[in-house]
């Protein structure tokens, strides 16, 4: 069994994985919320951090672990001083401080033809961050021995060992030179490169638990703490492991990410909020995303309110839209304000609920368009349960739509694949084909309709 030490945007998760199996058999979960004191919103740390070490010691009384994962959100680094204490706080990406730089950091950046990295704002981007933290805090910085992506910080915090990953250095960051296999000029540039520990792969062995902690915490002496990964490759693992593309895996939590082994590169614009990953094996993945599950918990308070066929009908029927953007700043659709075409007022929870699952969908195909992804979509993570989002998808793309219902975290069961021995010959994972119904021909229309008002308004 397999502790995977999962950190979202929203929320902090520990979950124990039957990695063979690839089912979850336990979950602990906390909110993960920012700490919005001096000198600027970061996260909390130490209060994860307890999180994590009640978890673990409270699941492996039920469950014995036999060795520890770790997967992330992006666009985050943990600066460590040479005593293993944080030279600065975990910035918050959200912050928009670092845009107080933006010029003075735009001509230093590498071009998109390099790092496959749109500008993206606040610290969405890595190395903005960085840049931003260098000077304005230039004697904190200067004490960081260690840049440390986020799922490497908390192998970090277990084995007291540094590395550096690929997937999370090549994750939207301006660090990796696509091209070249290697840092960017914008590394050496700045003098960062001796900052980053060493890089190694996500499945290695990192280190074992300390023995202190590992006594503290009831586990087992000798657990193994493998390196881990960025969270969407995780969610992408298996898929990756498994199937041959084209296809793609479209993951779903606050961010809905597309990502399409065997797309094309050279569809990416930088100015919509597409991108390349790199997945685990090291191999270029075109990848496009927006903030779906914000935007889904902002619209519906994360209520489903699901709706009869008759309201479905009505819905269809009169073209009500809802139009992108509802987080502006990031997206197909970065610079548009969102809009309705009725009040909704005037409508019922139940037809707004349809509105927002039809307008998560078409979101999710612009995404698509963009990665020049072709093949089967899977979807997993909270969306897979919403037919809705399921059926306009699928007539919005006129491809196969499988949802992947099985787990309750794509992430973990993932990352747990890391920890196996050999992960060739990998069965493809479970998923059902989505049916569109009685509506296909009105959905076709109401997703034509869609596009072309979203296009008008980008004009």
């Amino acid at each position: 069994f397999v502790a995977v030490i999962d950190i979202g945007k929203t929320n902090a998760k520990l979950a124990v994985v039957d990695s063979e199996a690839g089912a979850e058999v336990d979950l602990r979960v906390w909110a993960n919320v920012p700490v919005s004191g001096a000198p600027y919103p970061h996260a909390d740390i130490e209060g994860i951090w307890e999180f994590l070490c009640a978890s673990l010691a409270e699941l492996n009384a039920a469950t014995p672990i036999e060795a520890i994962c770790t997967t992330t959100h992006g666009a985050c680094a943990a600066l460590v001083a040479e005593d293993g204490d944080l030279a600065l706080p975990v910035l918050d990406y959200e912050y928009p401080g670092p845009d107080e730089r933006r010029q003075e950091y735009e001509r230093v950046r590498p071009e998109f033809s390099q790092s496959s990295t749109p500008p993206l704002p606040g610290g969405l981007n890595l190395a903005r961050q960085l840049f931003w933290q260098a000077r304005r805090f230039p004697k904190e910085f200067a004490r960081a021995r260690w840049i440390l992506p986020y799922p490497q910080y908390w192998g970090f915090r277990l084995t007291g060992v540094a590395a550096s990953e690929i997937t999370s250095i090549g994750c939207h960051t301006d660090l990796w030179n696509f091209g070249a296999n290697t840092y960017s000029d914008l590394v050496d540039g700045q003098g960062w490169r001796e900052k980053f520990a060493p890089l190694r792969r996500a499945s290695e062995v990192l280190g074992q638990v300390v023995p202190e902690l590992a006594q503290r915490l009831g586990l087992g002496a000798g657990i193994p703490v493998h390196v881990g990964i960025h969270d969407s490759n995780a969610s992408l693992l298996p898929h990756v492991l498994s199937r041959t593309p084209p296809f793609a895996v479209v993951s779903t939590g606050t961010w809905v990410i597309v990502c399409a082994p065997g797309g094309d590169l050279s569809n990416l614009d930088p100015a919509r909020d597409s991108f390349a990953n790199i997945d685990a094996l090291g191999r270029p993945v075109p990848s496009a995303r927006f903030m779906g599950g914000r935007e889904y918990t902002e619209l519906t308070g994360g209520q489903v309110r699901a709706p009869s066929p008759e309201t479905v009908g009505q819905v269809l029927a009169n073209k009500w839209l809802l139009l992108p953007s509802v987080s502006q700043g990031s997206g197909p659709f970065p610079l548009l304000i969102s809009r309705q075409t009725i009040d909704r007022d005037k409508i019922s929870p139940e037809a707004h609920y349809a509105m927002v699952s039809f307008y998560l969908a078409m979101m999710t195909a612009e995404c698509l368009v963009l990665t020049g992804a072709s093949g089967d979509i899977l979807i997993e993570g909270p969306f897979a349960a919403n037919e809705l989002f399921l059926q306009m998808l699928k007539a919005a793309t006129g491809r196969p739509v499988l949802s992947q219902k099985s787990s309750r975290t794509g992430t973990s069961t993932g990352a747990a694949l890391l920890t196996l021995e050999t992960m060739d010959g990998l069965a493809p994972t479970a998923a059902e084909p989505v049916g569109i119904g009685r509506f296909e021909m009105e959905m076709a229309a109401y997703a034509r309709e869609w596009q072309k008002m979203t296009l008008a308004s980008v004009g």
